[in-house]
């Protein structure tokens, strides 16, 4: 907002020549007044401003899940407009993720929101080229759609026909463009405005990013789940399925592709994510009030990290974030044991014209806020957003 009251000085000069000293002084008062009125008008309050415009980006595997909880923080705040969600194969395969997503949304009433399938396979990367890193480096604990927790050997190279779904097959249809397609649309309509949340592999946005080289420019930032740092020695300490960076090891190169696009700034919600999990007492909690989405919740229970949930809600509450840490990261993307992994350097160390850029790593979060705001949320009526 451009104010149209007169400076604290302009107020002076004018008085300053046609009143007394003390008239002057009472002016200057005046004016400071009217000053600090200007800031408070300048200064939209929360509850009036526009809201928060995103699209999430994700492998929405299901029923049930981080992936599909996700929707939650971003359709249940009320200050956050979801202009649509892209589907890309990583967890499961992309038909299947789609056709669980849009079952979900028709659970949760709002069959407003459009689904644009995307990316099926990476890149570069495939099914026989992961078997091979396996036999030379050593298992990868999560293979999403070749996979998952099993063996590699019996995953299919090509994507399969959608399973019987356990919560019924949905009848809201995806739109008619693809993902990158769809991305694309969305930010130049809206150009600055759009947060871009990716919470899978990063294939759709690299898609978008070759198609079009200004869309990442044109979005107002990204906020991605993965770029898992020190996961090396949380594989030791802690769980190695959960230190498995699965989201840059299925596409690094989608994942270098868009993590060196030029955002305006790009937020890493990594390691941060394995700190608190969907437990049974927890969940005992957001089922204690009977809807459709809590009983849905309690019927698919899957005790993981909050992953994709609490990147989601940090996207549409980033005062959830206590500390983080900006610092220069990419994903390696040569042909060896750390294929896919996260590295930071200091600016110091990087190459000369490097493109790597610098990224808001989040290293905490208020978690009892975002339980209790999660909470709330899943067990809330979620209002149909005007467009």
């Amino acid at each position: 907002m451009t104010s149209r009251l007169p400076s604290a000085n302009g107020v002076r000069r004018v008085f300053s020549s046609a009143l007394s000293l003390t008239a002057r002084l009472a002016a200057c008062a005046t004016a400071m007044v009217l000053v600090t009125a200007t800031t408070a008008l300048a200064a939209p309050a929360p509850a009036t401003a526009g809201p928060e415009l995103v699209i999430e980006d994700n492998d929405f595997l299901g029923p049930g899940g981080s992936d599909q909880l996700s929707t939650i923080p971003l359709l249940a705040n009320p200050h956050v407009r979801v202009l649509g969600f892209t589907v890309v194969t990583g967890d499961g395969w992309e038909n299947a993720e789609s056709a669980h997503l849009r079952r979900l949304l028709e659970i949760m009433g709002r069959t407003d929101v459009p689904v644009a399938d995307g990316a099926v396979y990476p890149l570069i990367n495939t099914r026989a080229e992961m078997k091979l890193h396996e036999q030379q480096y050593g298992s990868i604990p999560w293979k999403g759609a070749w996979g998952a927790l099993g063996s590699i050997d019996g995953a299919p190279d090509i994507q399969p026909a959608i399973p019987a779904m356990k919560e019924g097959a949905p009848h809201l249809a995806p739109v008619a463009q693809s993902a990158a397609q769809f991305l694309i649309e969305q930010v130049h309509a809206h150009p600055h405005e759009v947060t871009i949340v990716a919470a899978g592999p990063l294939t759709n946005l690299a898609l978008a990013i070759r198609q079009d080289p200004t869309f990442a420019e044109t979005a107002k930032q990204l906020v991605f789940m993965g770029g898992m740092l020190d996961t090396s020695m949380m594989s030791i300490t802690g769980n190695a399925d959960f230190a498995s960076d699965f989201n840059m090891i299925f596409d690094p190169e989608a994942a270098h592709i868009t993590l060196t696009a030029p955002w305006k700034k790009i937020t890493v919600v990594g390691s941060v994510s394995n700190d608190l999990m969907l437990s049974k007492q927890y969940l005992a909690q957001l089922t204690a009030k009977k809807t459709p989405l809590t009983d849905y919740i309690g019927k698919y229970y899957d005790p993981l990290p909050m992953w994709d949930e609490m990147t989601t809600a940090i996207a549409a509450d980033p005062t959830l974030v206590t500390s983080a840490v900006d610092a220069r990261m990419d994903i390696d993307t040569s042909r060896g044991p750390h294929y896919g992994h996260a590295f930071v350097v200091p600016d110091s160390l990087a190459p000369h014209d490097s493109p790597i850029r610098t990224m808001h790593i989040v290293r905490s979060i208020d978690a009892d806020r975002f339980r209790d705001t999660f909470a709330r949320q899943a067990q809330a009526d979620l209002p149909v957003q005007g467009h």
